[in-house]
């Protein structure tokens, strides 16, 4: 039996694991989590192998709100300095990218719905990757990338959509992880978002469309693997 073991923070209750929670229970991996929006504690980081940052619709500075954004960010900080394991995913990959000393601010344009992306590295992370394909976003913020990353993905309005550093910590400002259900719940907790802009789509348009999953999600699963082997 393999012990490794699997954490992710989660931020609200509509933005989970997704796909990624199938890969790492068909791996047979430890997986727990710390849910901030019920006051869950931090785990003992010297337990861990991989540490997973979800999205959600706060900013990475809205201490005010989300003072836990402090410690949080604290945890993630420890976590790339004992050379585990780091995946952050659209908010999740702001918090890194702010513990690494990079700028996190509002995108020339928000990006919500299914958009094309763009390879940008031939880093063996991303074999068998197509140069072009759709993904799903939902994001008004970006960042500037990290020093000493590889950026591994753009999009028409978006500089930075992917880096790796350090051959271990990823950030996806995009959601590969996304599933049917979990595209429906944040269409539902956030439509006051969906307000009429050159890269914002309607819920309908977005909630129509089932052809990417599978192709998003197998993504999703060869990234796991190429970390999972390092």
């Amino acid at each position: 039996m393999n012990n490794r073991h699997f954490h992710y923070f989660q931020h609200v209750p509509f933005e989970g694991l997704g796909c990624i929670e199938d890969w790492i229970i068909d791996k047979g991996y430890k997986l727990s989590s710390t849910n901030f929006f019920e006051n869950a504690k931090l785990p003992n980081l010297d337990e861990l192998d991989c540490l997973i940052v979800m999205g959600g619709p706060m900013g990475i500075y809205d201490y005010g709100k989300y003072p836990w954004l402090k410690e949080e960010k604290e945890f993630i900080k420890a976590a790339i300095s004992a050379n585990k394991k780091v995946i952050g995913i659209c908010l999740g990959a702001q918090l890194i990218a702010d513990v690494l000393g990079a700028e996190v601010y509002p995108n020339q344009e928000k990006e919500i719905g299914w958009l094309n992306l763009y390879k940008e590295s031939e880093h063996p992370i991303l074999s068998d990757f197509d140069k072009e394909f759709t993904a799903f976003h939902w994001h008004g913020d970006t960042f500037d990338l990290p020093k000493n990353s590889k950026r591994l993905f753009h999009s028409t309005v978006c500089k930075n959509q992917a880096y790796l550093y350090n051959e271990k910590v990823l950030g996806l400002q995009f959601h590969f992880e996304a599933t049917e259900s979990s595209v429906a719940e944040i269409v539902k907790n956030c439509a006051d978002e969906l307000i009429p802009a050159p890269y914002v789509q309607s819920a309908e348009s977005i909630l129509v469309e089932k052809r990417y999953f599978q192709a998003n999600n197998e993504r999703m699963f060869k990234l796991l693997d190429y970390l999972d082997q390092i």
